[in-house]
């Protein structure tokens, strides 16, 4: 965000070795030992973008396609709303948007070579599934997908995006449980994104919620 202040250019990316002061959604902790990718690149909003919000869905397509360039099989590979990357179930990777202005940083962190144990849910890495690559090569690679994707999100709108992203997603049916953005519990099943982005949750006695923000477990 500094960076971005002091007039520092669209596309550079930042990765961090190790963080002392990282943070997930929400503000929770996050971990980062060695080798794993821990990088932010940043975007300018101008007139005429998509939502700002929905440029969570362009880092996701493009991590996706950089993880399933690495592995023999891309069949466990899944995206999960909102920001999230799964490999066989367990989350790969994760997303953090944050806004000042104009200027949306994304930050991105991936389980390359390790994994943490004691989360709430399960977690996996690269290297439990194939050979992990080194950080700086992945990141070089996941940079140019990005790039692609972002100029395709400003050229054709966010719809292309939608559609990309619904099709690696879990499949519509999943069992979801959703803690919202105001602290309530929902339990229901996937039923596909707004033409916005919201999640849409189909709850047991067939109506529908959107939600907007908020942590979604897979049941």
């Amino acid at each position: 965000m500094a960076l971005a202040r002091e007039g520092e250019a669209e596309g550079f990316w930042l990765r961090a070795e190790r963080q002392t002061g990282g943070r997930g959604r929400q503000g929770r902790m996050w971990v980062s030992p060695p080798d794993n990718l821990y990088a932010s690149t940043f975007v300018r909003v101008i007139d005429g973008d998509p939502p700002p919000a929905t440029l969570a869905f362009v880092a996701s397509l493009a991590l996706h396609a950089t993880v399933a360039a690495l592995l023999a099989d891309d069949n466990k590979l899944s995206l999960k709303w909102p920001n999230d990357l799964l490999l066989g179930g367990a989350k790969l990777s994760g997303i953090l948007l944050e806004r000042e202005g104009d200027v949306v940083v994304i930050g991105i962190g991936v389980n390359l070579a390790y994994h943490p144990t004691d989360l709430e849910r399960p977690a996996t890495s690269i290297a439990d599934h194939a050979s992990a690559p080194g950080a700086e090569a992945f990141l070089d690679d996941l940079a140019g997908r990005f790039a692609a994707l972002l100029a395709g999100w400003r050229t054709t709108g966010l719809a292309p995006i939608r559609a990309n992203w619904l099709r690696r997603a879990h499949p519509e049916g999943t069992p979801l449980t959703v803690h919202d953005g105001d602290g309530t519990r929902l339990e229901g099943s996937f039923a596909g994104l707004t033409e916005g982005g919201a999640l849409r949750l189909r709850l047991a006695d067939g109506s529908e919620r959107v939600i907007h923000a908020g942590d979604v477990f897979l049941i």
